[in-house]
């Protein structure tokens, strides 16, 4: 899905511009201090919705697809598709767009690769916000064949048979589901339309075979920067408990349980978790535009 549909969501806000050797989609909109939305494996700027608008009236919104993700095109060097090289990309980005941002927020996976961008100092945000962060590495066994896996179906026919099997509504709904989220039929449909793209499909399982938490997870306690960690109790994605798990490794960090939400939280109450995000940002000391 390289080329937006002209009903993509926030689509007025869109622009596209080459930064690190990489054709990027990205919105940017709205007044005030700047934040930056990074969206998670699978995802793309759509996520968003509900929950930037709302921002918008007092922050300036910078919201990019991931490579291989929704409008934004593939790199050729595949380093760029691991959590550094991601990290690096959303570094030349931000330089290109001239923008410092004084609020990170990340989801699931995007609020790995802000956490390592803070660590090694190519953004210095306020405050850093993970909303059902994918932050540690998957225990025991399935960390050993995760991996591997993923490569093997990233150079199978797989991504064409899925895109094609994303075909039956049905699907993509149980898909949704099993996130532990409920959408209404216009958030399915923006997912069944990812997914039914041979590239953006192959371009997730490219990133889940290239990514490796590890040197994350050790680092973490050298996270200076305030983070909030919002956390959906019914998240079927990550399991809920990794929040509190988190909070071990960086004491000083807010976690913040929400009951009844899935790992697409923002999605499900954008007002809830805005009302989350100013209040934060205003503790971390920005300034909400007016």
């Amino acid at each position: 899905m390289r080329a937006l549909p002209d009903d993509w969501p926030l689509r007025e806000h869109s622009r596209f511009l080459t930064a690190g050797g990489l054709r990027w989609h990205v919105q940017c909109f709205g007044r005030g201090p700047a934040v930056l939305l990074v969206h998670g494996t699978g995802a793309a700027t759509h996520t968003w919705r509900g929950l930037a608008p709302l921002l918008a009236r007092h922050y300036t919104i910078v919201a990019p697809d991931l490579p291989a993700h929704g409008g934004t095109a593939r790199p050729a060097d595949e380093t760029l598709m691991t959590l550094p090289g991601m990290a690096g990309g959303l570094r030349a980005l931000l330089q290109a767009l001239g923008i410092e941002p004084a609020l990170a927020v990340g989801h699931s996976a995007g609020a790995a690769i802000l956490a390592r961008m803070c660590l090694d100092g190519a953004i210095a945000p306020r405050g850093l916000v993970s909303l059902n962060g994918a932050l540690l590495e998957l225990p025991g066994l399935p960390r050993a064949v995760f991996s591997p896996l993923a490569r093997l179906l990233a150079a199978s026919p797989l991504p064409r048979l899925f895109a094609w099997r994303a075909g039956d509504r049905t699907a993509v709904e149980r898909l949704v589901a099993s996130t532990g989220s409920r959408l209404d039929a216009a958030g399915v449909d923006f997912y069944a339309r990812l997914v039914r793209d041979p590239a953006h499909v192959e371009g997730v399982l490219t990133m889940m075979a290239r990514w490796d938490l590890a040197a994350l997870e050790a680092d973490l306690p050298a996270l200076a920067v305030p983070l909030l960690l919002v956390v959906g109790l019914h998240d079927g994605t990550v399991p809920p408990s990794e929040g509190r798990r988190v909070r071990e490794r960086v004491p000083a960090a807010e976690l913040v349980e929400l009951p009844r939400l899935g790992h697409l939280a923002h999605e499900e109450r954008p007002a809830t978790v805005e009302q989350l995000l100013r209040e934060f940002a205003r503790r971390a000391g920005v300034p909400a535009g007016s």
